[in-house]
């Protein structure tokens, strides 16, 4: 059977869409971007799948690697959901005028932890990190005992991150 270039071209997306998945979950394979090219970064990936999973390391998606490939796919999607990770470096740091869904994240834990807790900030959840975002922030803080700014930094996520885990919201 012949396939279109379309055709082949999602066969393919298909296919590193999985890679990517498993490639989330399990370090040694290589995480690629899913554009529909069967380049050198996408069978690297499929080596690097071959080799862990007992097969031959050929870089190639025969019948036996696709059947692999997507097994082991969905036994990940059946499995423990992956974490996510919001916060996007340990250099990064959220302000004032910042918005998007890492200030969604940062509201909704502020404003649960202030729920759970009467001397804990809340904020409303709007996706923009305004004034009433850093001074929750610097509430929390201060709360903490970390260093005041009103600023998220990796320190300051992560004690949100700690504080939302030990209150089993994460």
């Amino acid at each position: 059977m012949a396939y279109t270039n379309i055709q082949r071209k999602q066969h393919i997306i298909e296919l590193q869409t999985y890679l990517h998945a498993i490639a989330l979950v399990n370090d040694k394979i290589p995480l690629i971007i899913p554009d529909g090219v069967y380049d050198s970064e996408t069978a690297i990936a499929v080596r690097a799948f071959q080799r862990e999973y007992g097969l031959p390391d050929t870089g190639t998606t025969d019948g036996k690697t696709w059947n692999k490939i997507v097994s082991v796919y969905r036994e990940n999607l059946r499995g423990n959901p992956v974490p996510y990770a919001a916060f996007p470096s340990a250099k990064y740091v959220a302000a004032k005028g910042d918005s998007g869904q890492l200030v969604y994240i940062l509201q909704a834990m502020l404003q649960t932890i202030g729920k759970r807790y009467d001397n804990a900030p809340t904020v409303d959840v709007c996706g923009i990190y305004n004034d009433a975002t850093a001074d929750a922030v610097t509430r929390f803080q201060r709360w903490c005992g970390i260093p005041l700014s009103g600023k998220v930094d990796s320190g300051t996520w992560n004690m949100l991150v700690h504080c939302c885990e030990h209150m089993n919201m994460v």
